[in-house]
């Protein structure tokens, strides 16, 4: 994988994430070759930079096999974006299509369950809490399989989960898209979308089954198991677990997407952030269940190891901080003749191991100086 700013895209490169609009449709999706006319769009719609499986066109690498259907994930960004818009123009929303697509969400993601999570979508500035609301939906869906919920739970979580920041209808949009840093004033203004949320929720409680529950979700998705978040302080026990689920769900979504005020995190940095440094804001049990199902290097990563250069060939639950890796130069930057195959999780080192992560320009410029896209070996594995 490889995120190239679209001057330097070339027709024939394979698009790595899928980019849509506000209503869901997809501009591109991700898996599709692109052409002159597609690069041509995305400069039009203004995209800084893309992510392709590989800088070389005439390698066609396809990108990791999602959790959920595309076609279930754009049903389900236009469901939200509809939920959404009727809330705030009426009051109310339509019921039948939340309960169809939570359905097929928990559906895709039982089905598909030996998919890890890796990349996933880009977003325009204006269509950030539409795609984010299903993407939270999706991980806290998946951590609800893994802890064992029942069907009914699994449908609650997740229609939760999609409508946990409708409170953001109320704040600002040049609050949310702001590129600089926000005052205290600021802040505190973005910091009342959770009760916002609640009291949106809770206002179709005559025609909403299960609004205390998804209102609870809405108001306490900022809420820290260790008793600072916000908006009210609460600790452990009184945050309501699905609300727990989606915090976490919430802030690693927030982190791998590209924001007016910040790059997108790679997922191994995101995992630093959740598990180091913010420790105590998650409930520890959830969080480490959630990175042994997160590639926190997908396939087609480039590494630094004490090997040498590697390029990530295969991640297996449970031990994704340590995944295959086929190494095809040294540290010196040389190629190696003979690549080489090795399983970070049987080596003695493999805690490590892994020394950086090769990204965006730094990339660029190594894939110039070695004269071959390090997906070159993926294509070639076992040949």
């Amino acid at each position: 994988m490889i995120r190239l700013p679209v001057k330097k895209l070339k027709p024939g490169m394979i698009i790595a994430q899928s980019i849509y609009n506000r209503r869901g449709a997809s501009y591109l999706v991700k898996g599709r070759p692109l052409t002159a006319e597609y690069i041509a769009r995305l400069d039009k719609l203004q995209m800084p930079a893309v992510t392709v499986t590989s800088s070389d066109p005439n390698f066609s690498l396809p990108p990791p096999e999602d959790i959920v259907q595309e076609k279930t994930r754009i049903t389900a960004i236009e469901t939200v974006f509809n939920a959404f818009q009727s809330i705030e123009k009426e009051g109310t929303l339509d019921v039948g299509a939340m309960q169809s697509i939570t359905d097929n969400l928990v559906l895709d993601i039982i089905e598909r369950k030996q998919n890890l999570v890796q990349l996933t979508d880009i977003r325009l500035h204006d269509t950030y809490t539409f795609a984010h609301s299903v993407n939270v939906a999706i991980l806290s869906a998946m951590l609800g399989v893994l802890q064992g919920y029942s069907q009914k739970d699994l449908q609650l979580l997740t229609m939760a989960a999609m409508l946990h920041d409708v409170g953001k209808i109320d704040t600002p949009l040049e609050l949310l898209n702001k590129p600089g840093r926000l005052t205290d004033v600021e802040f505190d203004t973005i910091k009342q979308h959770p009760g916002n949320g609640a009291l949106r929720i809770m206002e179709m409680q005559d025609k909403l089954p299960w609004a205390s529950t998804l209102a609870s979700v809405a108001a306490e998705h900022h809420e820290h198991v260790n008793g600072k978040g916000y908006p009210r302080g609460l600790r452990g026990g009184q945050i309501h677990r699905y609300a727990k689920l989606v915090a976490i769900a919430d802030v690693y979504d927030a982190l791998t997407s590209v924001r007016p005020y910040k790059k997108a995190y790679p997922p191994s940095v995101a995992h630093n952030i959740m598990v180091r440094l913010n420790r105590g804001q998650f409930e520890p049990e959830a969080l480490n269940t959630f990175f042994d199902n997160v590639a926190l290097y997908p396939v087609g990563t480039i590494l630094k190891t004490i090997y040498g250069y590697a390029i990530v060939s295969d991640i297996q639950f449970g031990h994704t901080s340590t995944p295959t890796v086929i190494v095809f130069a040294t540290l010196e930057g040389k190629v190696m003749k003979r690549p080489l195959t090795i399983n970070l999780s049987n080596t003695e080192e493999k805690n490590d191991a892994i020394q950086l992560v090769i990204l965006d320009n730094e990339l660029r410029h190594f894939i110039h100086e070695l004269k071959i896209d390090p997906t070159y070996y993926l294509l070639n594995q076992g040949k």
